[in-house]
């Protein structure tokens, strides 16, 4: 027995966006981040300064928003390629994928703005972006690469 097509296409982007969603709130603010990251590179490098530390924690948080948003580009390429019957181009299908994760960052952007832990940045929507264009070019290497179709009339010659 196979799942419906929405199940299968569709719950992983939206299970996918409420981890983000959740991620958003004091769970995985730097403060809380800081708790888990400071202790392991200590761990690995005893004497690091504090300094180096505090940069490490942003560019771990910084990747941290590049990938949850590549892997959300590539979860919802793949709810639209193959979860509905719309037939569309791929510089269609990428725009639609990119417009929808720049509205979703925007908005969780926004939703950050209310939790008290949080800051909301434009340089974090700038970010998510970035990572949903990481995502999307996956997608190309992986559609370009995938089988190819065979043409019906080349196939009987």
């Amino acid at each position: 027995m196979s799942l419906p097509r929405f199940v299968r296409y569709w719950m992983p982007a939206i299970v996918w966006m409420a981890i983000i969603f959740l991620g958003s709130t004091d769970m995985l603010s730097a403060e809380q981040t800081s708790r888990i990251i400071g202790p392991l590179l200590r761990w690995f490098q005893p004497d690091m300064s504090a300094e180096t530390i505090a940069q490490l924690q942003f560019f771990v948080r910084k990747g941290a928003h590049v990938t949850e948003y590549a892997i959300l580009a590539m979860l919802f390429w793949r709810g639209l390629h193959r979860g509905t019957n719309v037939q569309m181009k791929m510089s269609n299908l990428a725009g639609a994928v990119w417009f929808v994760c720049a509205l979703f960052a925007a908005s969780d952007e926004f939703h950050q703005s209310f939790v008290r832990s949080r800051t909301s940045s434009p340089i974090d929507v700038m970010i998510d972006i970035c990572g949903a264009i990481v995502g999307l070019m996956i997608c190309f290497v992986f559609a370009r690469s995938g089988p190819k179709k065979v043409d019906r009339v080349t196939e009987k010659s």
